[in-house]
């Protein structure tokens, strides 16, 4: 390619608004000129400034953190914000995540599945005494362990794990690797105070840890690059020994 010269890229979208009843799922490709330093998430901002107006996907924070930019890339979950076109071939297909309520075009509402994944789980700390105690000091937690719960806290709840899940696509009760590592946090964080036998009722069962196919996806596409699959394992092993 000469360097003077900018690359053209053809970028195909799937087009389908589900309000829309003489709507049908469709592709549609744009061709545009590549910038320096484009990210998707700016190839489709100027699709939809310069093309079609009427080209749905989301964005909100463009810097990789509210995760509302997930999509279909080559087949492939992630980020638009945060895939470079020059890390791409000169042809990019793109769709919207499945398993999630589509809006239209590449739009999806993640809103109500992840809702009901905390509901399901109650992803908050469970202590009794601190209700009865609001000026109570909470107890010295280690370096390490805040550390380790940070780590976990870092999901920005896209949706990527969720698509990239081969489980979820046979079992749609199966709580995934965002709810498992959920899970893992407030086992890990010594506030919460459910016993062991609360988090078996939880996730150890077919729907939790012992539905993981262990087929490494879900942490393959993570933006965040987490320690899904560890953190699976080691939920495994503590419900294998509650289970006994």
């Amino acid at each position: 390619m000469n360097k003077g010269k900018a690359r053209k890229l053809r970028i195909n979208i799937l087009r389908y608004d589900p309000n829309d009843k003489n709507d049908r799922p469709h592709m549609e490709t744009f061709e545009l000129e590549e910038a320096p330093g484009m990210t998707l998430f700016i190839a489709l901002n100027d699709i939809r400034e310069h093309y079609d107006a009427s080209l749905k996907f989301d964005f909100v924070c463009r810097a990789g953190i509210c995760g509302s930019c997930a999509m279909i890339i080559n087949g492939r979950p992630g980020l638009a914000c945060r895939t470079l076109t020059s890390k791409m071939p000169d042809e990019i297909t793109l769709a919207p995540l499945p398993v999630f309520e589509l809006i239209g075009d590449l739009s999806v509402f993640t809103g109500n599945w992840m809702r009901g994944l905390n509901e399901r789980l109650e992803t908050w700390i469970h202590d009794e005494q601190l209700k009865l105690d609001f000026n109570r000091l909470e107890e010295r937690m280690e370096p390490e362990t805040a550390e380790e719960i940070y780590e976990l806290d870092r999901c920005i709840e896209c949706g990527c794990c969720v698509a990239g899940c081969g489980t979820i696509q046979m079992r749609e009760d199966f709580v995934g690797a965002v709810g498992l590592n959920k899970i893992a946090r407030y086992r890990i964080d010594p506030r919460d105070k459910r016993s062991d036998e609360e988090y078996y009722e939880l996730v150890g069962d077919e729907n939790g840890v012992f539905g993981c196919m262990t087929l490494l996806g879900c942490e393959d596409v993570c933006p965040k690059e987490l320690p899904l699959q560890s953190k699976i394992a080691y939920l495994r092993r503590k419900m294998v020994a509650i289970g006994k």
